[in-house]
């Protein structure tokens, strides 16, 4: 039993690989593309929006569903021919597609019932400006055999797709093309590659994993402190990693959401906007602290996750 289920997470793992490393000669000249662009100096600072549509336009209902889950991040290339107007099709043909993938490739009416439905639908106002495109997010959901007035669809996967502030982006992106660079997953991985190759096929687009490293998860763990929130639910747990034999050593550093925002108010002198000097010195103060009670420099050790009351991120 041990050995079939090791084989079906590598063979899960390899199919990953094989749907978002670029397999096909388009996906090989973008994957070289992005390897010659990947270094973008990080800014020295960076501004704190006033305004945004995500405060004015949201559904309150989803946003919380988006919330407390796990996300796999990736990039995503601009999505050709893509039409907000052909939703439905869309779930359709997606539907047709996995049945078949899970069939192991045989043919699949559209619209046949194989108990699996994917739903697609618009996320209004989750955009930085009036210019990004909506987000939309795609669910696989399994048929009840309930009658249909007690039916209830569970979700098996979510992923979504999103261009927030992406104007730097929109400008070199013509009108065939619909920009919507960042694609959240939670679910099975094989369904993530399912779904991803559909996509690939259909839009010819491609999808890379999106690594954050430590010191962008820096910048993420002071601005997500600076952020103001109505109450204080949950500690901001930091974690960092050290490395030792035979199995690295975790040290979790959890601080009270009121006493982080005290600690940033204090650094913090630039109204509107972050910068590096600010992160640094929240951090420092952070290692600091945690070394005067426990005699350990974490900066010696790696800065791998940080847990909010909206948010984790991982490196």
């Amino acid at each position: 039993m041990d050995s079939y289920e090791s084989t079906h997470q590598h063979i899960a793992s390899s199919r990953l690989k094989d749907y978002f490393i670029g397999a096909t000669p388009l996906q090989k000249r973008l994957e070289s593309v992005r390897k010659q662009t990947s270094f973008v100096p990080t800014p020295p600072r960076r501004k704190i929006p006033q305004c945004s549509q995500l405060q004015e336009d949201n559904d309150p209902q989803k946003v919380a569903f988006l919330l407390h889950k796990q996300w796999t991040l990736y990039s995503l290339t601009p999505l050709y021919k893509f039409s907000y107007t052909n939703l439905k099709e869309y779930a359709s043909l997606l539907s047709a597609f996995i049945a078949a993938e899970k069939q192991k490739g045989l043919a699949v009416e559209v619209g046949e019932d194989f108990n699996i439905k994917v739903t697609f639908s618009t996320l209004l106002g989750m955009k930085g400006t009036q210019r990004d495109p909506e987000a939309f997010l795609v669910q696989i959901l399994s048929k009840s055999q309930l009658p249909s007035e007690n039916r209830e669809h569970k979700v098996l996967w979510t992923g979504w797709f999103c261009c927030i502030f992406g104007d730097s982006l929109l400008e070199t992106v013509s009108e065939d093309f619909t920009c919507v660079p960042l694609f959240l997953a939670n679910g099975a991985e094989t369904n993530t590659a399912i779904v991803g190759t559909w996509f690939q096929k259909t839009f010819d687009c491609y999808f890379s994993p999106l690594a954050i490293n430590a010191f962008n998860l820096s910048w993420m763990a002071a601005m997500w402190t600076a952020c103001k929130m109505d109450q204080y639910m949950a500690a901001t747990e930091f974690l960092w990693s050290v490395p030792c034999s035979p199995q690295s050593l975790d040290i979790s550093y959890a601080i009270h959401p009121e006493d982080a925002k005290a600690l940033w108010d204090s650094v913090h002198k630039t109204p509107g906007e972050v910068t590096q000097e600010e992160v640094d010195l929240f951090m420092d103060c952070l290692y600091s602290h945690f070394h005067r009670h426990f005699k350990i420099h974490l900066s010696a050790t790696r800065f791998c996750v940080i847990n909010t009351l909206l948010e984790s991120w991982h490196t």
